[in-house]
């Protein structure tokens, strides 16, 4: 865009059917657009140049004003709209996060097409924008007929940019993130993701001039309500833990391999990805003492069509880290020795990893998750069943960061070794950080009374007094004779 326009007059050319042209340059580039008449040429290039008085830039490869460009714009559609957006974020994006990406976009756009729309058969539809529109690496070959009918009926009624304005619109797209393909309720994760995606796309629109501002902006939108918490009653306490570890270390074929596996979310508070990916070479494991896990990255399992190189797995950074960053996480004594025990058991893989499957690859959740159902069945009451107790592997992790909140480590430490922000930290375990923060009050009450009981004893040996030897002619009736007569609130009268 650029506010360099200048006009030249109305030229006429008489050897041409069209023999008026308005010619104007937009930073030096020359633009010119041809009419029937002289009239209507001079109302084209009264327009332009009113608009260039109003202070509009004009766009220097069009030589249209921003508010034209807009407009034109605005008659795409969503679905081109969000396709654009995945062949431009693709290059960019790993492979798990490319997945996430599509699975929000194919969910919201069916439901951004004209009003009383619908196509037939949702679950194709659904899956033909999952699979090929959303997917770029599907575009290099044909969808199947039946993608392909369900994709054009859906680029003839996906709403045009324009539409996408509307409250309504966008509350009806927004509706629809919050219910699963069956029509149950969403988790609020999934929701808060998908939700994300959407104003992602929203947002580059915005910078390649489809709006003004991003319509989801201000939007009033309140998603179902949920509590964006961790449940004390799935979290074990460290008894419970014991007994889930172990009942792993019991269960046959790959059970004695896991029982480190999972020691290391609960004592390390790793998530699985990062445990997965954990090498010898990042582990510190005295024979003696506290020991260190220097965390580096983590494995995700992405999926062969959205990863460059068609394999199922990736190996990532660290969450919202740096490549390069790094994490360092003291372990206590007794999981270094269940480490020690288990590296000098299984040896470790050709490329360093701790843990493996029986071919030396990756450790599949699939696996590790059946041989979880099986120990939280054989160790946990009827009771602590029904309570969903660890009823997920990553409930380890949950249990051990509430254990370091409740024994009194500072949340900003807890944050720092868990690898979340503070914010994270204080929304999700906020009924474990009412525990710590009652220990801390008590604390603080404690160093309150001994400053006041410091400040009293001064007070008395400044004043000469000391208890238990005060000067009978300095005390009667218990009242200091300084004080006698003295009116509460009033200084002593000088005599």
């Amino acid at each position: 865009m650029s506010y360099k326009v200048r006009f030249w007059d109305i030229r006429e050319r008489p050897d041409r059917r069209k023999g008026f042209e308005v010619r104007w340059t937009v930073n030096g580039h020359e633009k010119s657009e041809s009419f029937l008449t002289k009239g209507l040429a001079e109302s084209r290039r009264s327009k332009l140049m009113t608009a260039a008085r109003d202070g509009e830039p004009f766009d220097q490869e069009s030589g249209l004003p921003a508010s034209e460009v807009r407009a034109a714009r605005q008659q795409k559609t969503w679905y081109s709209l969000a396709h654009d957006y995945m062949d431009q974020r693709w290059t960019r994006t790993p492979g798990n996060t490319r997945r996430t990406l599509a699975d929000a976009l194919a969910t919201v756009t069916p439901a951004f097409v004209r009003s009383g729309r619908a196509y037939t058969d949702p679950r194709v539809l659904r899956r033909a924008l999952y699979s090929w529109g959303f997917n770029k690496n599907a575009w290099s070959t044909d969808p199947p007929d039946e993608w392909r009918d369900a994709l054009t009926w859906l680029e003839r009624h996906s709403l045009p940019v324009s539409e996408l304005m509307e409250p309504d619109v966008l509350r009806r797209g927004l509706d629809i993130l919050s219910l699963k393909l069956d029509g149950n309720p969403a988790a609020p994760k999934t929701i808060k993701r998908k939700k994300a995606a959407v104003n992602e796309v929203f947002s580059v629109a915005v910078e390649r001039g489809y709006f003004v501002q991003n319509p989801m902006a201000g939007l009033r939108w309140t998603p179902p309500g949920h509590v964006d918490e961790v449940d004390p009653d799935c979290v074990p306490n460290p008894h419970q833990v014991a007994r889930l570890l172990a009942a792993v270390g019991s269960q046959k074929g790959r059970g004695p391999h896991l029982e480190a596996f999972f020691g290391c979310m609960y004592y390390a508070a790793m998530r699985p990805a990062e445990v997965i990916h954990l090498k010898f070479s990042q582990c510190m494991l005295p024979t003696t003492g506290w020991g260190l896990l220097n965390l580096k990255g983590g494995v995700v399992i992405a999926g062969k069509g959205w990863s460059n190189d068609g394999s199922v797995h990736e190996v990532h950074s660290l969450k919202r880290r740096a490549a390069n960053a790094t994490r360092p996480v003291p372990i206590p004594p007794d999981f270094v020795a269940i480490l020690r025990a288990h590296v000098h058991r299984f040896g470790v893989a050709g490329d360093g990893r701790i843990f493996r499957n029986a071919a030396g690859g990756y450790v599949d959740a699939g696996a590790y998750g059946i041989t979880w159902a099986r120990a939280r069945a054989a160790a946990l009451t009827v009771d602590e069943q029904v309570l969903r107790l660890a009823k997920r592997p990553y409930d380890l992790r949950h249990a051990g960061i509430s254990f370091w909140l409740a024994s009194g480590v500072d949340p900003a430490e807890c944050a720092r070794r868990a690898g979340q922000s503070i914010q994270v930290m204080f929304s999700y375990y906020a009924k474990f950080l009412a525990g710590a923060q009652d220990y801390a009050n008590g604390r603080i009450e404690e160093s309150m009374r001994r400053w006041a009981d410091t400040e009293e004893a001064t007070d008395r040996d400044t004043q000469g007094i000391r208890p238990g030897n005060a000067p009978e002619q300095l005390v009667r009736g218990g009242i200091p004779v300084g004080e006698i007569g003295r009116i509460p609130g009033t200084a002593p009268r000088r005599r």
